[in-house]
């Protein structure tokens, strides 16, 4: 298949740029524990300087995969398929999750917001960022808000971004993993005070999993 034709089928989300794709268990916020197979797409603008998986950023240097193979894969191994990257709304999430819900799928997204929501979701984790705020409906369609805390400023953006949310919307704020013991402490106040809050930890990282 000639490039043209096949980036014209990235466009469509018939192809997505496929970074990796694992069966592992779910680290963090409101489904940390469960078994989940994730699937991680390639491609971001944000940029965040405490990124774990910057290699995801640049979308050429992941192969153009078929929604179809992707789906079938996700379904040998779990019910709950979390969508990732990079960040996954650059694409078009319809495709891909439309075929998700034909194996009959849950479908979970983890995004900054920073694209328009395409797709359909069971679950929905935001987790904006400074550099690249959401735009549209999503505060009011997040099922979890997840804020990274990297200094004591992030938890004025927390509440900047709770404030938009829908009732629904459970909230959690989530230690950036390379300041943990620092930050660590002023979030477990910082709940204690605003108990509307929830601690996020990464708990696949002290498992030593994916």
């Amino acid at each position: 298949m000639l490039e043209k034709d096949i980036m014209k089928l990235v466009a469509k989300g018939s192809m997505l740029p496929l970074m990796e794709e694992f069966y592992t268990i779910q680290g963090e916020g409101f489904h940390k524990g469960t078994a989940a197979y994730f699937i991680r797409v390639g491609g971001c603008d944000v940029g965040c300087h405490w990124c774990d998986v910057k290699e995801s950023w640049n979308a050429a240097t992941h192969p153009p995969t078929a929604i179809e193979s992707i789906a079938a894969n996700a379904a040998k191994y779990s019910n709950t398929i979390v969508v990732t990257g990079g960040e996954p709304l650059t694409w078009d999430m319809g495709p891909l999750t439309s075929l998700l819900k034909e194996k009959n799928l849950s479908t979970h997204i983890e995004t900054s917001g920073a694209y328009p929501l395409t797709g359909s979701w069971d679950w929905i984790c935001l987790s904006p960022k400074k550099n690249k705020g959401p735009v549209g409906e999503i505060h009011l369609r997040a099922h979890e808000l997840k804020v990274i805390i990297y200094n004591r400023d992030d938890l004025r953006f927390a509440e900047e971004h709770a404030a938009k949310v829908g009732e629904q919307c459970v909230l959690y704020l989530q230690p950036e993993w390379s300041v943990r013991e620092k930050v660590t402490p002023l979030i477990v106040d910082y709940v204690m005070k605003h108990p509307k809050w929830k601690i996020s930890l990464q708990t696949h990282k002290y498992l030593n999993i994916p």
